[in-house]
């Protein structure tokens, strides 16, 4: 017997469709059991390489912080970017 699957409802932005699926399970409204797997092949990296010269115990530091927490030194120099940015 097949289980009866609610509606998805229609969202008004992504913000809240996010916040609708951290709070509901997605198995009452999808049949798993018929997905399908899918490759995005020709899928464009959404990043852009820079070059930027840093001084060379700046950079020293920064790898220094970002081996204290384990994450390549790239990823936190983009972390604090991005935080700087939103403050």
């Amino acid at each position: 017997m097949q289980k009866k699957r609610k509606p998805i409802p229609v969202f008004k932005s992504e913000a809240e469709e996010q916040a609708f699926w951290q709070s509901h399970d997605s198995s009452g409204y999808v049949d798993w059991s018929q997905a399908e797997r899918v490759r995005f092949a020709n899928l464009k990296p959404s990043t852009q390489a820079i070059s930027l010269r840093l001084p060379v115990d700046l950079l020293e530091r920064i790898k220094i912080a970002a081996h204290k927490r384990d994450v390549p030194y790239q990823s936190l120099i983009k972390v604090w970017l991005s935080e700087k940015v939103e403050v």
